[in-house]
């Protein structure tokens, strides 16, 4: 009996240590589990973007709306992103565009090289320029991921004018991800340097900010049509601008084949909106020259206030592993009586196992213009504001374009200590219902850092 309780004894004193050290390794496996969190970008990355841009055409604003638009720009940006942790990331961008402007160097056309006409370029210091951008911006996602903080600081400059702003932004996912809603807003301060039309400042509209090194001179030039030349301008009245933005937005899964999304975003700005250096020509004033160029009559003047609002849709869906359709749509409408519409679809086609893709595109795109624009030599000296900017006039416009992508699904091509991601070709063509048209070559190179 005796021996029979002490192997009893035994038994349960082995048990409890069993169970003992099994509760221990489930706690320690518990722990792990929930210590354990994917991390929201798990290496650095690099992206590496350029583009070639040009355009050509007849309506160039700096020239009261006729003359050369003909432009060349080259822009290289480089996207550091860094995960501070797993729940933070920090994204570093910067960036250069160099642009060479056939209508922006007629701010001062009487360079003495080439005879003055609004379709042939200057040699002016405005021919030129380079703008430069940087941001900095912050996320941090919640332990589950439902829920997303960001919050951004940017600046932007070149020779006439410059910006910093703030943003911030708040996403809410819900319902296994399958709904977002995403609330956004921002700031923008900018200065402009007031460069006006290089015949006016010499009847007052000199901001002590001229772009030419060499000082024009009305009176050494022959002027014909009107000899009597007497603008009656007045300088612009501030050199600031002010923009703040509101933005919703909410996307859901509505199948395992489409998704959905709208976004309402409103836009308010005050300040400087006119343009100090394109060129206004009045019908009720005779037409002054200096050898084949018009002189203007007065400076673009709007007016110093801007509600803009936009409601757009997305749609995508699934056709099947090779096939997804992509369609946008957009509606815009400011209190200048501008609106907008605009249509896009975009067809991706997936080939060799997923890793290339080629996506067509087009994009149709129907404005209104507002009420202060009228073609060159169409404004009346008595309205308040006016613009010959034919971006602001009633027209529409086609874009096609096409791209190719690479994806590095399999994790190959490692370079040292980089790991190429992704490679990403773009070519984008722009025609309007006039003599503009542009075109658009832009690459993107994705690394992950190990």
């Amino acid at each position: 009996m005796k021996k029979l309780i002490y192997i009893i004894f035994i038994y349960i004193l082995l048990s409890s240590n069993l169970m003992g050290q099994e509760i221990v390794e489930q706690n320690k496996k518990s722990s792990n589990a929930k210590n354990y969190k994917k991390r929201v970008l798990e290496s650095p990355e690099i992206d590496l973007l350029s583009s070639l841009y040009t355009q050509d055409g007849e309506n160039a604003a700096v020239s009261g709306g006729i003359g050369t638009e003909d432009l060349q720009d080259a822009t290289a940006t480089i996207i550091v992103s860094i995960p501070i942790n797993p729940d933070d990331v920090l994204v570093i961008n910067a960036g250069v565009s160099a642009y060479s402007s056939a209508s922006s160097s007629n701010v001062n056309p009487f360079d003495g090289r080439n005879q003055a006409d609004a379709f042939v370029a200057s040699s002016g210091e405005s021919q030129s320029d380079v703008w430069s951008t940087g941001s900095i911006s912050y996320s941090h996602s919640s332990d589950d991921r439902n829920r997303i903080v960001s919050l951004n600081a940017n600046f932007a400059t070149e020779y006439d004018y410059s910006s910093v702003g703030l943003g911030a932004a708040y996403s809410l996912l819900s319902n296994s991800k399958n709904t977002e809603l995403s609330i956004k807003g921002s700031a923008f301060f900018d200065t402009w340097s007031l460069i006006y039309p290089a015949e006016l400042r010499s009847f007052g509209l000199r901001g002590g900010d001229d772009d030419d090194d060499e000082d024009f001179n009305i009176n050494n030039h022959t002027i014909t049509g009107n000899p009597n030349y007497q603008p009656m301008v007045v300088p612009l009245a501030g050199r600031n601008r002010n923009s703040y933005a509101a933005g919703i937005g909410f996307s859901q899964i509505l199948s395992k084949k489409l998704q959905g999304s709208l976004a309402l975003d409103v836009v308010y700005q005050q300040g400087q909106l006119s343009t100090p250096f394109q060129r206004v020509y009045f019908a009720d004033v005779a037409n002054s020259f200096i050898e084949n160029f018009h002189l203007a009559d007065d400076i673009e003047r709007l007016p110093s206030t801007r509600t803009k609002m936009a409601i757009g849709s997305r749609l995508n869906y699934y056709v099947n592993e090779s096939l997804v359709i992509r369609s946008f749509y957009r509606f815009y409408r400011d209190d200048w009586k501008l609106s907008s519409h605009t249509a896009s679809i975009e067809l991706p086609i997936k080939v060799m196992m997923g890793q290339f893709s080629f996506y067509p595109s087009y994009r149709y795109y129907y404005q209104s213009g507002i009420a202060y624009f009228a073609p060159y030599d169409q404004h009346l000296s008595s309205s308040e504001f006016y613009t010959s900017d034919y971006d602001l006039s009633a027209h529409h416009a086609h874009q096609l374009g096409f791209g190719f992508s690479y994806s590095n699904v399999f994790g190959k091509g490692s370079l040292k200590f980089l790991e190429l991601k992704g490679i990403d070709l773009k070519y984008y063509h722009y025609q309007r219902n006039s003599a503009f048209r542009s075109h658009l070559l832009s690459l993107g190179v994705k690394f992950s850092i190990f």
